[in-house]
């Protein structure tokens, strides 16, 4: 009978800890849909900047109210996990504060006060961050695709992260060994008195309770990242490690239209000539489902915050028209989520469901409503490039469908005729100048 507490925690830990590893095969799959793409070149700067923006936060803190913040909430609550070790020791082995038997009291106690302060710090910040949320309702927080669960999902990561907190003083407060050490106990010492009227078998309940709960909200935390915004926890760090080198104005050249143009510049190949029998199919040109797109280009969509900063900086947007990258980044990530489920419910094949990114998602308007400023990109805090996947789709657009809007496709002729965007013949281009 002893050992069932710690048997029923076992399976509990093995039971989290497996659908989670599910989840992420599940995640690397959907992520693995994409094409591949060649993003092994300088490591050293790969390294450096998931460093610096990943794990240094340096993009967050440039809104300085907010990132500072993030930062807190991000420290403490990656800092004061740490301790979930020896929850997890001591929870498959039945001891009671394991940290206790290899480190000296004043070392323990320093750790877990800093865990008590650190706790007290993640609880302001989120009280602010939902104060922002909804009692100020920032404008980035209202969009339209910020309502129905994306609204929902991130006040409810607040409220988990409340509670886990909470939880975590409470569990401090009515140990009473703990307490009894004087040491650590910088904040729960101010929470005990409330639970002075107990008896010790009903304070030791209490302990065990929130010790349960707490380590339970931790496994159906990790488990419901998944499914949330906030499994960019996770994938900040991937994101940044593979996110673009080159200049931000720099756009990469099509494979197939490149060898489309060697082909035309090369005078001894016959361009009427049929392909090889064991040629591939041509390359299709951009991008209108997932698929098209490459797995770097995925995994930014998994990683996307949702906090709105691109589309905030959009000058598009700004100005009232549809189009906004965080939307761009959500609706990828959904037909993805869409694919996934599409290949499960198949037996790993996806079949054709009638839809794609491009049309059922993301529209031909908000498509072409893009400057290509890259503001977006150099306003996210995780290295997200919308740009691409816009980029992309309207290459789809012109290459495959002809459909570029009328005044793109009159600048175009504008050049092919005359060498310049406007519809004036070369030897008047000078013109204006003998008006004056």
């Amino acid at each position: 009978m002893a050992y069932i507490p710690n048997i029923i925690f076992a399976l509990l830990l093995i039971g989290g800890l497996g659908f989670f590893a599910k989840n992420v095969l599940r995640l690397r799959r959907n992520i693995n849909l994409g094409k591949d793409v060649e993003v092994s070149d300088n490591k050293p700067q790969r390294w450096k900047n998931m460093a610096k923006i990943a794990l240094g936060q340096t993009k967050m803190v440039v809104r300085p109210i907010a990132g500072f913040l993030h930062v807190i909430v991000y420290v403490g609550f990656i800092v004061i996990n740490i301790e979930v070790l020896e929850i997890i020791i001591d929870g498959l082995f039945g001891t009671h504060r394991i940290g206790l038997k290899f480190l000296n009291e004043g070392v323990y106690g320093f750790l877990i006060g800093s865990f008590e302060v650190l706790a007290v710090l993640v609880l302001v910040s989120v009280i602010v961050f939902w104060i922002r949320r909804n009692g100020i309702k920032i404008k980035r927080f209202l969009s339209k695709e910020m309502t129905g669960w994306p609204k929902s999902d991130g006040n409810i990561i607040l409220y988990f992260e409340v509670v886990l907190m909470c939880l975590f003083l409470v569990m401090n407060a009515t140990d009473s060994s703990f307490q009894a050490l004087d040491s650590g106990n910088l904040i729960s010492q101010y929470i005990a008195p409330l639970f002075s009227g107990l008896s010790e078998s009903s304070l030791h309940l209490v302990e065990r309770s929130a010790w349960w709960v707490h380590i339970i909200g931790i496994l159906i935390f990790l488990n419901y990242l998944y499914y949330s915004k906030h499994l960019h926890i996770l994938l900040a760090f991937p994101n940044t490690y593979y996110g673009k080198l080159v200049p931000q104005g720099q756009f990469k050249n099509l494979d197939a239209v490149t060898q489309e143009v060697k082909l035309m510049m090369d005078p001894s190949a016959d361009p009427f000539a049929a392909p090889a029998e064991d040629a591939p199919d041509p390359e299709k040109f951009g991008a209108s489902d997932v698929a098209d797109l490459s797995w770097v280009q995925l995994l930014n969509s998994y990683t996307c915050t949702e906090c709105g900063r691109c589309t905030s900086e959009c000058p598009a947007n700004q100005t009232g028209k549809m189009l906004s990258p965080r939307k761009i980044m959500m609706d990828t990530r959904d037909r993805l989520e869409e694919v996934g489920k599409n290949i499960d419910a198949n037996n790993g094949i996806f079949v054709d469901d009638g839809k794609q990114l491009l049309g059922d998602y993301i529209s031909h308007e908000e498509l072409w409503a893009c400057t290509s400023c890259n503001a977006c990109v150099q306003a996210c805090p995780v290295s997200i490039d919308p740009l691409s996947i816009i980029m992309d789709m309207r290459q789809y657009l012109v290459m495959e469908q002809s459909a570029a809007p009328s005044d793109l496709n009159n600048m175009m002729g504008n050049i092919e005729n005359n060498g310049a965007p406007w519809p004036f013949n070369q030897m008047d281009r000078l013109n204006w100048s003998e008006e004056s």
